[in-house]
């Protein structure tokens, strides 16, 4: 054994050639500040053993290295900016170690090398990977840059376009793209990866590979042209800011830094990308996108604890309504692996379902992400039905039909009388409250809400909604369900909405009141989506919704709430309802919409719309963009705030991520209370007093007054 720790172990493993195998605790290999404190104190020492003449990194691991263990390193961004750079620059020093070692390096990739992990495999001379590898630096996604010297080596190594391509999307590459580009030097399978290692290093130390070379290039600037450099970061920063509005930071930063470095070598260049990392860390933007991570991880860890304790195993599932929804959910339990039935009354409906999961599964082996027999044997696990006995197998049932209680009522009832005992119930409603349809059932207890958003397949979120009869065995076991799915479950208390939807018509109707008062709708969509930062502005998201669901989902609001939410006399979605313009659906709404080459709807203005909202509305006026922001967002989560004080969610991370993953949340912005405490609480009172003359939407409880008052945050921040 040469060198030995808690993280990792070197020892000789052929010769002369040194194994630095990962061993950390736990299933995964992450960069810890110890574990680069100890990788600092062994390179030191391996660099000085002249009896080395080689040396392959590798992991005892499903992975390589997923990247540093952002726990750790959040309370550090916390830092003044000074002491951050020092702080970035110790680490980056172990990189530049691993990079000067005095004989020739390779990674052994097995699995992701991410982040640090990345990183680490770019600093040395060459990497070979299993043909499953993944490889990407997604720092981006938590509002920050690589900063372990990623932003330095992979231009040089890969060239700048695809590097900044890489660092700017922050996706996870696949072995063959990576060794397309020149990030691997080899790929093979798994059982030859460490032979392929081996022998890649046996050359370059009986110098038929010229390594030094391999690495000079890494140590020199870029090698472009002024011309080049011009061209290329000239796009490259138009494209991100095109693509991010300008709102998330961090992207525009790394192609920055790229561009600042470019004829710089490397002692130069990693002194920019620690200056410009630091600054970065302590953004709101990273705050915010490390804040739904920690969050994401804060749900998922609590559905997981849910699920264990299932005592229902779901070997069957069912869909009752089949539909572009039911179609959905049939495609997305048959994807994962669990074997549905979809049931319907019309033949005419299970061929539109099996029609959308076809369509789903052709995409993927369009884009040549599934082969054709696996198409076939996941179309294979949906069996469309029109025959209630095929129901019997189903250990779960999601009933998912037309959003009118008395139907589900009757469907609901009708089906319990003739299941097997201890088969969960489940409906997938969007606002009708989950004790109203438990009074048709015999028994309440197996029975619970399950809300899907549209598309199925691309939301993450599912709302479980919790009845005052529902049991914890049914809790659990649609939470395990939902999981099974890939989907990110949070389990609400009932109330009409819920909690997504319950929240987001107040913001609906904030809009709707800027639309009578005279505010045109085109521009508060814009400063919704470019200045808030939301991926559609309300009209817009209501044409997507539907606005005949929204006028259906209105009432419901309206009975629920008759102080805050009741139908307004004079209302937009109700004047486009009854003129059955109901948005993207039939192709008019408040816009119009027409199919573009590539089969998808294209928005464009339409002066139908305003000329049938001209009797409601008041002479056209101007709105400055922060009261379009405050008229739009206060009563939104004025709401949010009620619902934690009333116990429908249970704490400010389900709420946040809730919002974020089911209606488009600014991620930048973190989620309401993220926002709210960036924001201030005291502060956003006095926004919501400016316009409590508006209406109950806009006035605060006294809880969040006094809140207020308090200096009430809800996230803490450690430093």
């Amino acid at each position: 054994m040469l060198y030995k720790s808690d993280s990792f172990e070197v020892s000789f493993l052929k010769e002369n050639i040194a194994e630095f195998k990962f061993c950390v605790a736990g299933s995964v290999n992450t960069l810890s500040q110890q574990t680069l404190s100890d990788c600092a104190a062994a390179l030191k020492e391996l660099a000085s053993n002249s009896d080395i003449k080689g040396m392959i990194f590798t992991s005892d691991k499903d992975h390589f290295i997923i990247g540093a263990d952002i726990f750790e390193f959040l309370p550090t961004f916390t830092k003044p900016e000074e002491e951050l750079v020092t702080w970035i620059k110790n680490a980056t020093d172990v990189f530049d170690a691993i990079e000067d070692l005095p004989y020739p390096t390779l990674s052994a990739i097995n699995g992701l090398a991410l982040g640090g992990g990345c990183e680490w495999a770019l600093a040395t001379d060459y990497r070979v990977a299993s043909e499953t590898a993944k490889m990407g630096l997604p720092e981006v996604k938590l509002g920050i840059m690589p900063g372990f010297g990623g932003t330095v080596r992979l231009p040089r190594i890969i060239g700048a376009d695809n590097a900044m391509l890489w660092i700017t999307s922050g996706k996870e590459n696949r072995a063959a793209d990576a060794l397309k580009v020149g990030a691997f030097d080899a790929v093979v399978s798994a059982d030859k990866l460490l032979e392929s290692g081996l022998a890649t290093l046996e050359l370059a130390i009986a110098g038929k590979l010229d390594w030094q070379a391999k690495r000079n290039v890494k140590l020199q600037p870029l090698k472009l042209n002024r011309v080049e450099q011009g061209m290329s970061f000239a796009m490259a920063e138009g494209m991100v800011m095109g693509k991010t509005k300008g709102h998330y930071p961090a992207p525009v930063m790394a192609v920055r830094t790229i561009k600042a470095a470019a004829n710089c070598d490397r002692t130069e260049a990693m002194a920019i990308e620690n200056a410009n990392f630091a600054k970065l860390a302590r953004t709101n933007e990273a705050a915010a996108q490390t804040g739904i991570f920690l969050n994401d991880q804060f749900i998922k860890g609590k559905a997981r604890k849910l699920a264990k304790h299932s005592d229902v195993e779901i070997k069957q599932a069912a869909v009752l309504g089949a539909g572009i929804m039911g179609g959905g959910i049939a495609y997305q339990s048959a994807y994962k692996g669990t074997p549905i039935v979809m049931k319907d009354i019309q033949q005419d409906a299970l061929d539109l379902g099996m029609g959308e999961a076809s369509k789903l599964l052709g995409a993927k082996v369009k884009r040549g992400h599934m082969p054709m027999e696996k198409m076939l044997a996941t179309l294979s696990k949906i069996k469309p039905t029109l025959n209630d006995a095929d129901l019997q197998n189903a250990n779960i049932i999601v009933e998912a039909v037309v959003e009118n209680p008395k139907v589900k009522q009757a469907v609901l009832a009708d089906l319990e009388k003739n299941l097997p005992e201890g088969t969960v119930l489940t409906s997938n409603t969007s606002t009708i409250c989950i004790d109203l349809l438990a009074e048709a059932l015999d028994k309440p207890e197996n029975f619970c809400g399950m809300h899907f958003f549209n598309p199925v397949p691309k939301m993450p979120l599912v709302e479980i909604i919790r009845g005052a009869k529902t049991s914890d065995k049914t809790i659990n076991a649609v939470v395990d369900y939902a999981l099974k799915l890939g989907k990110s479950p949070i389990v609400v208390n009932d109330c009409p909405g819920f909690f997504v939807n319950r929240v987001l018509f107040p913001y609906f109707a904030g809009f709707s009141k800027l639309v009578v008062e005279g505010a045109n709708f085109a521009k508060v969509d814009k400063v919704m989506e470019n200045v808030f930062g939301w991926p559609m502005g309300p009209a817009y998201l209501l044409d997507v919704v539907g606005i005949d669901t929204a006028y259906h989902c209105t009432g419901v609001m309206a009975d629920g709430f008759p102080e805050r939410m009741a139908r307004a006399e004079k209302d937009p979605v109700t004047v486009f309802a009854n003129e059955k313009r109901f948005g993207q659906k039939n192709k008019a709404g408040f816009y119009k919409y027409e199919t573009d080459r590539r089969g998808r709807l294209k928005k464009s203005s339409d002066a139908t719309a305003v000329e049938l909202l001209a009797p409601i509305t008041d002479a056209p006026k101007e709105f400055d963009k922060q009261e379009i922001i405050d008229r739009c967002m206060i009563p939104m989560i004025n709401e949010v705030l009620l619902c934690l004080q009333e116990g429908i969610v249970a704490s400010p991370q389900e709420a946040d991520m809730a919002l974020v993953y089911g209606v488009g949340f600014p991620p930048f912005r973190g989620g309401a209370f993220r926002y709210l405490d960036q924001t201030g609480l005291a502060n956003f009172v006095a926004a919501a007093d400016k316009y409590a003359h508006l209406g109950a939407i806009y006035q605060v409880s006294e809880q969040t007054r006094k809140w207020a008052e308090e200096g009430r945050v809800f996230y803490k921040v450690e430093g």
